[in-house]
């Protein structure tokens, strides 16, 4: 059993939870955002969009003008909340979600494996760590982060390929053949660079923050961690990292972006390979403040993402952490009384 009680298995399911829950709150303002932007400038065909459900980016392909709901031009939308009524009067509520999917089939298992590699990680550091276990968190984040981004990015890709070329999940083992024979294995993992410079580091400085901040919550407020302290200790701690590590998540995108259209044209992706390039194309055509656009969006949506999910994730913990003890009481006192 894990140091605060609770087993892998009761990490995983509380995980869980809390992807499932981060999925439904923020998926529906991704879609109305896509839907503005679209209506805005229409996505032809061949281009592409980073759609975000606050757990993972989905790069998507523009088949045709209504071929997906994500981008569909139906009627004109004046405000968010204009297009949140008119979405659901048109088309109905479940449009609203119509780009859960891929959250549910990806991010959810990456976001599962990332909380409790993390959670495991960090017991055993700050066990070994002596004096210096208050960084733990900090390698932890760190790592399980890498791992998990590393174990994706292979999916990510060949969900790409699927849809820039229109084929269906039968014929997945092709597509990775193919992918294979033309570049190698390490093909597969085309893009997880610029992936990992800004994961890696969010992820560090979102844990040592989170951690440190719930700390002090605790100690002003004299009280154990509560929902309330974990939502605000979340969100302020995301927000930092979203800041320091935008310039990563700009190139990222970008490299996202130019990869599926390079796919989507059955052109070579060579050219687009390097973040450094990136870097230095963005800088050219924006200058350096082009590494800082979306500076609101990407704050606006990953707070309550982050403070959504590690709320929920703690008050996952803290239930199983209460019933297990009622467990052990239970079985301490049924050997009491028949002793």
């Amino acid at each position: 059993m894990a140091a605060d009680s609770i087993t892998p298995l009761q990490q995983m399911v509380s995980s869980c939870s809390g992807a499932l829950i981060t999925s439904v709150f923020v998926t529906p303002l991704d879609v109305i955002k896509i839907r503005l932007q679209a209506q805005r400038t229409p996505f032809p065909k061949g281009k592409c969009f980073v759609y975000c459900n606050g757990l993972m980016d989905h790069i998507c392909v523009c088949e045709n003008g209504n071929s997906k709901a994500w981008y569909k031009p139906r009627g004109h939308f004046s405000s968010t909340l204009d297009a949140f009524i008119k979405i659901i009067r048109v088309e109905g509520i479940k449009s609203l979600w119509s780009g859960l999917p891929p959250t549910l089939v990806m991010a959810v298992p990456a976001t599962v494996m990332y909380f409790t590699c993390y959670d495991q990680l960090c017991t055993a550091l700050r066990q070994r760590m002596g004096d210096q276990a208050d960084k733990a968190p900090l390698l932890a984040g760190a790592i399980a982060r890498a791992g998990s981004a590393t174990l994706i990015s292979p999916l990510e890709l060949i969900r790409t390929k699927l849809q820039s070329e229109r084929q269906s999940y039968r014929e997945l083992s092709s597509v990775i053949r193919s992918s294979v024979q033309t570049e190698g294995w390490l093909a597969l993992w085309r893009g997880l660079g610029p992936t990992l410079l800004r994961d890696v580091p969010f992820s560090a400085l979102y844990w040592y923050n989170y951690e440190k901040g719930k700390a002090w919550l605790c100690r002003y407020r004299s009280s154990e961690p509560t929902v309330t302290i974990t939502f605000i200790a979340g969100a302020v701690s995301g927000s930092i990292a979203s800041i320091v590590t935008l310039p990563f998540d700009v190139v990222k995108t970008r490299r996202q972006v130019d990869l599926g259209e390079l796919q989507a044209k059955s052109l070579s992706t060579q050219a687009s390979s390097l973040t450094y390039n990136v870097m230095k194309r963005i800088v050219r055509e924006s200058g350096v403040k082009g590494l800082f656009a979306g500076f609101m969006p990407r704050l606006i949506k990953v707070a309550p993402a982050c403070a959504i999910m590690i709320s929920s994730y703690e008050f996952g913990k803290t239930f199983f952490r209460k019933r297990n003890q009622e467990k052990k009481m239970r079985v301490l006192t049924l050997q009491t009384s028949s002793t």
